[in-house]
Parts: C-alpha cells; sequence; structure tokens
C-alpha cells in the first residue's frame, strides 16, 4: 500500500501532460499555422501514405488552429479528373459558389480535422506520369469510385488517423462534388463495413482494432447508379420501387457526349488500366462495348451489372448514414433524378434519413447561381454540425429544399421552396394531352436543336431556339392559362406500336413563346425491339415557372444526338394517348 500511495504523486504529473500534448503529425507529416488552421500537408512522394495494398495516396490534413483530438472529422473528395487541393483554400470564402464554405479552411476553423485526398489513379496518387513509381504504382488504376479499392482507400485512411488519436471514430463525415458525390453515397452505404476485392463485406477496423462508422454523408451532383447515370433506359419513375438490375433491362441509351468528354479528360489527367487489364478495371473495355450501340451483347451488359454493383450506392447493402444529397434539375449527366433514387431506395427503410436539395445547378447545362450555392452550402454545414458535433439542428430527415431555374442566366433563381417529403414539395400537377395518332421515326427531329442542346459543346442555357415542328416527331401542349410552378419529374404516358430495332423516345419539355422555345427538361426512353402497349417514363425534372400566355410542349423525337448516342437502326413508332403529367408547387408559387 506504500509503494502504491507513493506512485500517486507522479502519476498525477504524467496524466496532464498526455491530454495536453499536442497530437502526433497525421501520417508523420509536419504541421504549419496558416489560414487560422494547421495545414499537414504530404509535400513529396516520398511522404505519400500506402493504401491498404501498397498503392500510394497523396493525402493532406488540416487540423484546427487548436486542440488535441481526436476531432471530428469530413473527408472532401474531389470531382473527376481533379486531386486534393480541389477543396483545399486559404479562405472560408473558397473563391465563392460551390466552395463558399466548402473547403478545408472553413471546416477547420469550425473544429474538423479535414481530410483532402488525390484518389487513386488522379494527382499524385499515381495520377501523373512522373509520380508513378514502381512497383507501388504498378496497378494503382482509376476504378471509378470502386467500393473494393477508392472507398476503401479512404477507410484506409481514416482508420490510421483514428489510431493516431486525429479522428474520432464515430464522428466521421464525408463530402464531395461529382465524382466525389459518387463516392460520398456509396461510403455512407457501406458506413461500418468495407469490401473485398471479391465483393464480400467486412467489419470497418482501424490497423490496430477500433471499429470505426460513418455518421454523415453529404454527396453533391453524383450518382446513385452509374449505369443508369450514364446509360439510362427510362424505366426508373419516383413512385414505382427501384431494384438492383433495372438499368440494364434493357440497355439504356449512352450519354454520348458526356461518356465521350469525361474518358478523354480522365485519360488526360490520370492513370488508366492497360486494355489487357482485368475487367473491373478496364475503363477503355468498357468504353468500347458501350460505344458500340445496339443490340447489347452480353459482355456490354456485363459493364452495366459491374458499375451499378460495385461503382454505386445502389450496389451496395445496409441502411446508409445520414444522407443530404444535392442534385440539379439542369445537369444533363447526373440530373435530379439521381438524388430521387436515393430517397425512392430508402423511403420506407427503417432508420434511414434521406433530405434532398435541387437546383439549377451541377454539370453543364447548370447554371451554379452563387446564392442558391450559400443557402445549400449553409444547409450542410447545419447537417455536418448535428451529426458529427451534435451541435445544433440540421434539416429535416426526409425534406427536400428546392429552387428554381430562371432566365436570363443572371436573374436570382425561384425559391428557395421548403416541403417535408419528395411528395409533398409538388402536391398539384398540370396534364397536356395529344389527340390522335403521331408518328416519330429514327430519322425525325431537327438536327440543329439536337446540336444547340448538347451539354458539351452547346448553346446557352437561357438561350431561346426557334419553336418550328420537326418531321417525324410527336406533339402534346397546353397553353397556360393560370400560371404554374413545375417542381419534380413530369411523366409521360402513351400507347405506341413500334417498328424495328434498337428504338427510343427523346423527350423533350419546352416552353413556346412568341416563335421561340427554352428548353424546361429532358429525357430518353430505350424502346424494346417492335415494342408496343403503353409506356410510361419520366424526364428529367425540373423547377420552371410557365408564365400566363406561354405554352408548355413536350416533343418526342427518335433521336437527341449527341448528347444520347443515335440508333444504329432505322425504326418508326405510332404513338397515341399521349399525355405528360407535370407536377407542380403549391397554387401561387
Amino acid at each position: 500500500m506504500k509503494k502504491l500511495l507513493a506512485l500517486i504523486p507522479a502519476l498525477v504529473l504524467i496524466a496532464p501532460a498526455s491530454a495536453g500534448a499536442a497530437p502526433a503529425d497525421p501520417f508523420g507529416h509536419a504541421c504549419t499555422a496558416q489560414n487560422g488552421v494547421r495545414f499537414c500537408p504530404t509535400s513529396t512522394d516520398a511522404q505519400r501514405v500506402p493504401s491498404w495494398d501498397g498503392v500510394p495516396i497523396d493525402v493532406d490534413v488540416t487540423l484546427p488552429a487548436t486542440g488535441d483530438g481526436p476531432f471530428p472529422t469530413i473527408v472532401m473528395m474531389h470531382g473527376w479528373g481533379g486531386s486534393k487541393t480541389n477543396f483545399e483554400s486559404a479562405s472560408p470564402e473558397g473563391g465563392g459558389g460551390s466552395g463558399w464554405h466548402y473547403n478545408n479552411a472553413y471546416f477547420a476553423q469550425q473544429g474538423y480535422a479535414v481530410i483532402t485526398a488525390s484518389a487513386r489513379g488522379f494527382g499524385r496518387s499515381c495520377g501523373v506520369m512522373d509520380s508513378r513509381t514502381s512497383p507501388a504504382c504498378d496497378r494503382g488504376w482509376v476504378r471509378l469510385a470502386d467500393h473494393r479499392y477508392e472507398g476503401r482507400d479512404v477507410q484506409h485512411l481514416l482508420g490510421l488517423l483514428v489510431d493516431q488519436d486525429i479522428v474520432n471514430p464515430d464522428e466521421i463525415g464525408v463530402t464531395g462534388i461529382s465524382y466525389g458525390g459518387i463516392q460520398s453515397l456509396n461510403l455512407a452505404r457501406l458506413r461500418n463495413r468495407i469490401r473485398l476485392p471479391n465483393g464480400s463485406y467486412r467489419t470497418w477496423r482501424s490497423p490496430k482494432g477500433t471499429k470505426l462508422s460513418i455518421a454523415a454523408a453529404y454527396p453533391r451532383w453524383g450518382g446513385s447508379d452509374m449505369t443508369y447515370a450514364l446509360q439510362p433506359n427510362g424505366r426508373f419513375v419516383d413512385f414505382r420501387d427501384y431494384h438492383v438490375g433495372q438499368s440494364i433491362e434493357p440497355a439504356g441509351v449512352q450519354k454520348q457526349s458526356y461518356v465521350a468528354g469525361l474518358y478523354v479528360s480522365g485519360n488526360s489527367s490520370g492513370f488508366y488500366a492497360p486494355d489487357t487489364g482485368p475487367f473491373n478495371a478496364n475503363l477503355t473495355l468498357w468504353k468500347s462495348l458501350t460505344d458500340a450501340g445496339e443490340p447489347a451483347t452480353r459482355r456490354a451488359l456485363r459493364v452495366g451489372g459491374e458499375l451499378t454493383r460495385y461503382h454505386s450506392i445502389a450496389g451496395a447493402k445496409g441502411v446508409p448514414a445520414p444522407l443530404l444529397v444535392e442534385n440539379g434539375w439542369t445537369d444533363d449527366l447526373f440530373p435530379a433524378e439521381e438524388g430521387v433514387r436515393v430517397w425512392r431506395m430508402f423511403h420506407k427503410v427503417k432508420g434511414a434519413r434521406v433530405t434532398l436539395q435541387f437546383g439549377d445547378l451541377g454539370h453543364p447545362r447548370g447554371a451554379n447561381k452563387a446564392a442558391v450555392d450559400h443557402v445549400l452550402n449553409a444547409q450542410g454545414a447545419r447537417f455536418f454540425s448535428a451529426y458529427l458535433k451534435g451541435a445544433g439542428r440540421g434539416p429535416r430527415p426526409g425534406s427536400v429544399t428546392a429552387f428554381t431555374e430562371t432566365c436570363p442566366s443572371d436573374a436570382p433563381a425561384g425559391g428557395p421552396f421548403h416541403a417535408r417529403s419528395w411528395e409533398t414539395l409538388h402536391p398539384g400537377a398540370v396534364a397536356l394531352s395529344a389527340r390522335g395518332t403521331q408518328r416519330v421515326t429514327s430519322s425525325g427531329g431537327d438536327p440543329e436543336i439536337s446540336n444547340a442542346l448538347n451539354p458539351i459543346g452547346g448553346k446557352p442555357l437561357c438561350e431561346a431556339l426557334p419553336a418550328a415542328r420537326a418531321e417525324g416527331t410527336a406533339i402534346a401542349s397546353r397553353r397556360v392559362g393560370k400560371p404554374f410552378t413545375l417542381l419534380g419529374l413530369p411523366t409521360v404516358r402513351a400507347k405506341i406500336r413500334t417498328t424495328g430495332r434498337g428504338g427510343m423516345l427523346a423527350a423533350r419539355l419546352w416552353d413556346v413563346h412568341a416563335g421561340t422555345q427554352l428548353l424546361v427538361s429532358r429525357g430518353i426512353y430505350r424502346l424494346e425491339d417492335n415494342q408496343k402497349g403503353k409506356v410510361v417514363f419520366q424526364l428529367f425534372g425540373n423547377g420552371w415557372k410557365f408564365a400566363r400566355g406561354h405554352t408548355a410542349k413536350l416533343e418526342l423525337t427518335g433521336s437527341d444526338a449527341n448528347t444520347f448516342r443515335a440508333s444504329n437502326f432505322k425504326f418508326s413508332v405510332k404513338v397515341s394517348k399521349l399525355s405528360v403529367r407535370l407536377p407542380t408547387a403549391a397554387s401561387g408559387r
């Protein structure tokens, strides 16, 4: 007993020193005080952090100005072709717009540890040519947000920092834009598990055995089913259950200009597997198979199965961490239906919390108005504060915040509109219809209009186009008496009789006035060979106010090249009983 009492003064002296000690430098990297935070970068290739399979990851950590940790933590993941620097800023304003109060300086000043890494195959994580050191980078290819590779890289980095007492294992948030948004969705559903190369799951633990879990995710501009996002078939609707495999039943229509542009940009800035590489990493093979178009081969369908099951939130299992999902009405790559699909997947799942944000934002044709970003980013900050720090209240789970598109492009956005749920966002409806039978052909439509609508190289969002009717199209329209605001996904219904193979119905919703028209929404429906009977599909959606005296017009064509890949075959479709339901905001909005 005397010996034990004699030790107490020594223990008392040791305890305060341990509690007040400065945190270990993240990954052994030195930290420098700057911009009201501590910045701890990977400064040389030799300092890169080996991932779970040895691929070196170029990663920076930003810490609050003071404090020992462990900290609530936010991982910020960059877009396609980007690097760790995309969300690194000298100030919380981050250059404004989408980066306003959405960067490492802002979040670290709010008390978070912030992790910014270059995804494998990009930046100096084996992406830049002179960063591809052998043998570590020999297989450090881009794997297109694969749960088993890019997802596990992030999980491994977090585990290392948990073991350093820098990251709190129960207070982890993930966020990102575009490619980073996809990975945020994926990690949210993996939540407290990792996914092994064979596709199986295992409890997520740090190298020293501590369990970790994602507590909240804020994905922006991401895709929830990569197959559907890149090659939609029109089978997803917001009033029916989604199931894995829906996006290849049947194979969809390739978003040609986007797929081509993304492939080239990624190949120029990143490290693709050779065309002799394994199927699950072979982006070049995937593109060549989908480029071929109709008829879809078994190998092309296999690409779709791969992208959904291992590169999308749709293909994972389990209840996701709380989600705040942001998508753009006018984003032709990852439109609003990508976020609506997340809601549809989980709206009846016990314990799931999905909140939605929509606006005229995202990839082209999105306008990305700064005032809208400010409101939505502020909501994102409150969301993380509530779930990672237990401070304040975030947006109500299940609720929706939406802004509308307005023209000219510098006009303030309409809204915000707030609703307790997706269904209550649009309690009303306006219907358009057409009498008789019309004929849509594979050669119909105006190619100049299609070129103008291409998000890659087409006309500006708010530029009006001639409103003349083209041959080989079907039309339903309605002159607007009482103004109304479209707020959701328009639903098209028709009876069809198709002659030929490889067909499609490209749908466009226009606001027509004084001989010109503005595109409001678009969509695509893949026809099965010689398909006949009733069809139901939805457009990508929008928030748009139709003014008195204007005409709302739905146009169906057999081609919308080169936004969508034109068919290899000739076909025609007799269309009757054509109608479209436009979901609308509450009266007076």
